[in-house]
């Protein structure tokens, strides 16, 4: 069983910055997939960026050149560094880590980003 808790949620003004952290109840090195989703009110739950446990990340369209997720193994924490934040980037943001068998999900953390 994987527990995480995320952090760093808040409101922030349109072209500012925020940063979520998701820390994990057990070592991380050995989870391949962790990364971060979001969910607006009345939509779906979708991949905002994800990270081996190599390093190599991947990322939404969306969030692009301004958004960086790392890890750091020896804290069992990942992060999500948002920049040049958007009103459309407001939702609940939820962290994951990919067991052999089960996702885990953190309770996620509210990003309201005001214009």
């Amino acid at each position: 069983q994987v527990q995480l808790v995320e952090s760093g949620g808040g409101l922030a003004q349109a072209g500012g910055s925020l940063r979520l952290s998701c820390a994990a109840s057990v070592n991380i090195a050995s989870i391949n997939f962790m990364g971060w989703y979001r969910q607006a009110p009345g939509k779906q739950r979708d991949l905002v960026a994800r990270i081996t446990s190599g390093g190599s990340a991947v990322y939404a369209d969306s969030v692009k050149g301004r958004f960086t997720i790392s890890r750091d193994n020896a804290k069992n924490t990942v992060y999500l560094q948002m920049n040049s934040l958007k009103p459309e980037d407001t939702a609940v943001y939820y962290c994951y880590a990919d067991g052999r068998v089960l996702r885990f999900w953190g309770q996620g953390t509210q990003v309201t980003v005001s214009s």
